[in-house]
């Protein structure tokens, strides 16, 4: 895992973790919002480096680096919490395991479910495929999304594929799939997913929901995953700094 930081060290912290298959600079617009605000810290999960090979190990390793990072270098503390998908599921594993402290955690459309047994490899190995495809076959998929928010992930996906390739792909959805979020601790936690992801998210938001009555969660309409970030990063800017009324 790797960390990589911006703005003055004196402002309040912002830890990003960003999704599987896309590396730490897919919060390059919003880290260009917040810098003067924040001190943040955006890491790149194994298996998906840019320019160093590695692989994902799972997601208690990279939520165990975040911690011993944390810990080392931020007394144990964060004011602001944001993952993307599997950056949010990292982000659970974090707050399950309460080491730390962070006032207002994010978790943007993260799996906190299994999957059942029977589905989990034929699952993960077509996401593999279709990551693959993203990488070699980039201007078939932009012709069939035209879209800005599928060119950056599909950008990002080239970015990162040569790190781990299918195997890092493989084995991180796997983790994912497999992995149940059984406890949380946190006094500020918020679920945000797409109206075109609903499927997939609500249940997770619902389970959630059962482990902590209190969490915010909030359905944003017209967005698919990872769309918010990607088209609207002036908008988690926003919702950033209102958490912090210091800021």
């Amino acid at each position: 895992m790797t960390f990589n930081t911006y703005g003055n060290k004196e402002n309040q912290s912002l830890l990003l973790i960003p999704g599987l298959g896309v590396s730490y600079e897919i919060f390059l617009p919003l880290i260009d919002l917040l810098k003067d605000k924040y001190y943040i810290i955006a890491v790149g999960i194994d298996g998906f480096l840019i320019g160093q090979k590695s692989q994902f190990t799972s997601v208690d390793d990279q939520a165990a680096q975040a911690i011993q990072y944390i810990q080392n270098n931020l007394n144990g503390h964060l004011d602001v919490a944001y993952g993307l998908s599997l950056g949010g599921k990292i982000l659970s594993r974090i707050l399950e395991r309460n080491e730390i402290v962070i006032n207002h955690a994010i978790m943007d459309a993260a799996p906190l479910l299994p999957l059942p047994k029977w589905c989990v490899n034929p699952l993960r190995y077509y996401q593999s495929f279709n990551v693959w495809t993203c990488y070699h076959w980039t201007g078939f998929w932009k012709f069939v999304f035209h879209s800005h928010y599928f060119d950056v992930l599909l950008d990002e996906c080239k970015k990162v594929w040569p790190s781990g390739k299918g195997k890092a792909v493989r084995n991180g959805y796997k983790d994912v799939y497999t992995q149940k979020l059984e406890s949380i601790q946190g006094t500020d936690i918020h679920f945000w997913y797409g109206s075109k992801e609903a499927f997939v998210a609500k249940p997770q938001a619902e389970h959630l929901l059962k482990l902590c009555p209190d969490a915010h969660v909030e359905v944003f309409p017209k967005m698919n995953h990872g769309q918010l970030l990607v088209d609207h990063p002036e908008e988690i800017a926003r919702r950033m700094l209102k958490m912090n009324t210091k800021i």
